[in-house]
């Protein structure tokens, strides 16, 4: 069976206009240029550009700024990286605008929350947005921008979809024409279920399963056969954290092991 990709995350500093924003976008475009030069040399399939550091984040919408400043970096990582695969994500939900971006800067694909059903996020309630995106995608000519969608996402509450299954959620996904899906754990740096990765296992043949929160170094080798992709972001920051700064060490002994297996 063949071994899953791996994707680091570039988590952008806070973008002009969110509370913690206090670096020109240069300096922000600097600082992810070289965290992605750190995960291209040690051998990783690619990267998601993110802006996780805009806490707290607005629902289903961003400003023209955010949209411009991830343009910005997105297109020099994109003239940076000719060949790697880079996706993009804008939180909370902001999908078109992440379509959008991608779309101008050469993206390979955006992760999508909130493509199917509906969860209580931070942010309140986030309704599926499948039938708008993939319109909007169609209209301005990106259908080459692909879409992978969380499934019962990360630091959210699932009450109102509780009667559905991990498998039935994905199924969704798929019927409603995801590129992809992606499980994770309950909030950031916690680990998906070994139980529900295995029930999508016949999907996997139809459609990718990537896993991403909560791949360490100490449990790759349970992940590394269950998906198609992981997304490795916490776990290349100094002390585990996400917020902390990216660790070439920890990324070169992740790399070591994976090679390894």
């Amino acid at each position: 069976m063949k071994k899953a990709k791996i994707f680091g995350m570039v988590h952008l500093r806070a973008l002009p206009g969110t509370p913690r924003h206090n670096l020109s976008i240069q300096e922000i475009t600097d600082l992810a240029l070289q965290e992605a030069q750190v995960l291209y040399d040690a051998g990783l399939d690619g990267i998601i550009i993110e802006n996780m550091h805009d806490i707290p984040y607005l629902k289903r919408t961003v400003g023209p700024e955010i949209v411009a400043s991830c343009t910005v970096v997105a297109q020099t990582l994109r003239a940076a990286f000719p060949n790697w695969s880079i996706g993009l994500q804008i939180l909370a939900g902001a999908n078109k605008q992440a379509i959008a971006v991608a779309a101008a800067s050469g993206l390979d694909f955006i992760r999508s929350e909130g493509f199917v059903f509906a969860h209580v996020g931070d942010e309140g309630i986030l309704e599926s947005d499948a039938g708008e995106l993939l319109r909007y995608r169609k209209q301005i000519g990106a259908e080459q921008v692909q879409i992978i969608c969380d499934i019962k996402k990360k630091h959210a509450a699932h009450s109102i979809t509780a009667d559905i299954s991990i498998e039935a959620y994905a199924h969704a996904a798929q019927f409603f024409l995801a590129d992809g899906v992606l499980l994770t754990g309950l909030a950031t740096g916690h680990a998906a279920s070994i139980v529900e990765l295995e029930t999508l296992q016949d999907l996997r043949k139809q459609l990718p399963v990537w896993i991403g929160s909560g791949v360490t170094q100490e449990n790759l080798k349970e992940y590394v056969y269950l998906a198609d992709a992981l997304v490795v972001g916490s776990h290349f920051k100094a002390d585990g954290y996400w917020e902390n700064e990216l660790s070439p060490g920890r990324v070169a002994d992740f790399m070591q092991v994976f090679k390894a297996l």
